[in-house]
């Protein structure tokens, strides 16, 4: 298989990168308010359900809007709808700042939070779909590389910048009114991706004018059996739900470790403090994930380098059961953000050569759900299955059993291979 890099250069590919990366940046600003708020506050203590709950309150709302986000990615201009999305997340976000400076964590802050992150997947999900508009096939897997990956580095490095500022806040303000503070910043970066989002033209994104409107759940379901046809698609999709899921769970257990083992539960600053060096080190194994990922599918092929990322972290997760030292899991952290990762972008490329735009942006709302859900199921066990102070054999264990076997059957070359043509 020929893969190319495609050009930087190339005015609607940097603009598209541009819109994505600062999206992420300060997704990451948005969602380290988020946890300093709720999880790592003094006045808070956290355990394993409310950092569950805080996961689900993510990412569930695009399982109940994803159906609906694909149609309208399959029916009106996308740039249009990321232009608009960005806007109204900006506004969304100057309510919340509200909320957080009152100190608000009932009801009313949810909701709120949720309408932000349903609104951050749509717009994920309308670059992805249009992503490959811009670029040709042999540049697939390098752009999603590019894509996927800078604006995953972009949540981590977003996050920093938001732990830093909040620490400079905190010296003269009160740990909410700094919180508020680091929302109303990413509100302002939000307004700058929708104007970056005027820079594209209105159908440059997709879709394109044989595509038609579609009806919901029943469009879903329609996507769903594209996908069927296509079996080393959708056995790719589910294998990077079930390395999210495990990922999520890892994540779970490593803040509570952070704020309730390796750091005594009453200073809630320095398990913050860990959290964000074990995320900085995920972030270096994702780069180099995506770096290598090229390379790997030029000389193995796709297929049997998403089975081999699966397999890769398996020994640092069961490090983690048998002995939960904090160097252990910066080591995880790392191998599975990096093999995460290389599954993730490969996949990405291998649906969107697959899958013909008419249908693509319905899959990949049945994508962004299918790894919503895993991320909500792998917080919930994790939920029931940690302790407060995070500690657990059992979970990482689970998670390398998970891993072995998505990897050992359901991505077994008689069912997991490049026989699949694409759609027509």
């Amino acid at each position: 298989m020929h893969i190319s890099w495609p050009t930087l250069g190339t005015t609607k590919l940097s603009r598209l990168l541009q819109i994505r990366w600062l999206g992420q940046v300060t997704d990451g600003i948005f969602q380290s308010a988020l946890a300093s708020f709720v999880l790592f506050s003094p006045e808070r203590q956290s355990n394993a359900v409310a950092a569950a709950l805080a996961f689900t309150v993510v990412l569930l709302p695009y399982s109940f809007v994803g159906p609906y986000a694909g149609v309208i990615l399959d029916r009106f201009s996308r740039q249009r709808i990321v232009q608009f999305a960005n806007a109204f997340r900006a506004f969304d976000l100057v309510v919340i700042a509200l909320l957080v400076k009152s100190g608000t964590t009932g009801l009313t802050l949810t909701l709120f939070v949720l309408v932000a992150f349903g609104i951050n997947r749509l717009i994920l999900a309308g670059l992805s779909a249009g992503l490959p508009l811009l670029v040709s096939k042999e540049q697939l897997i390098t752009a999603n590389a590019l894509a996927v990956t800078g604006g995953t580095i972009g949540v981590v490095f977003g996050g920093g910048i938001g732990i830093g500022i909040k620490n400079l806040l905190d010296h003269s303000h009160k740990s909410d009114l700094s919180d508020s503070m680091l929302v109303i910043i990413a509100a302002i970066g939000y307004l700058v991706s929708a104007l970056i989002c005027s820079r594209l033209g209105r159908t440059e994104l997709g879709p394109r004018e044989h595509e038609t409107a579609s009806e919901g759940w029943r469009e879903m379901l329609e996507g769903l059996y594209i996908l069927r046809q296509h079996e080393d698609a959708f056995r790719g999709i589910l294998a990077t739900a079930f390395q999210r899921g495990g990922l999520t769970a890892l994540t779970l257990m490593g803040l509570l470790l952070e704020r309730n083992f390796y750091h005594s539960p009453n200073n809630p600053d320095a398990g913050l403090r860990g959290f964000a060096f074990a995320l900085a080190i995920a972030g270096v194994g994702i780069g180099i994930g995506s770096f290598i990922s090229p390379f790997g599918v030029n000389k193995y092929g796709r297929h049997l380098w998403i089975k081999a990322m699966m397999i890769l972290a398996v020994p640092f997760v069961v490090l983690v059961a048998i002995s939960p030292k904090e160097y252990f899991l910066i080591a995880a952290a790392f191998f599975v953000g990096l093999c995460g990762q290389a599954v993730k972008v490969t996949n990405d490329a291998l649906v969107q050569s697959k899958i013909d735009d008419s249908y693509r942006g319905r899959v990949f709302a049945f994508y962004d759900i299918a790894v919503n859900a895993a991320i909500v199921l792998g917080a919930i066990v994790a939920a029931f299955i940690l302790p407060k102070s995070g500690d657990s054999f059992l979970l990482p264990a689970l998670i390398g059993a998970l891993y072995v076997v998505v990897s050992v059957v359901m991505l077994r070359p008689i069912k997991f291979s490049d026989r699949s043509l694409p759609t027509i």
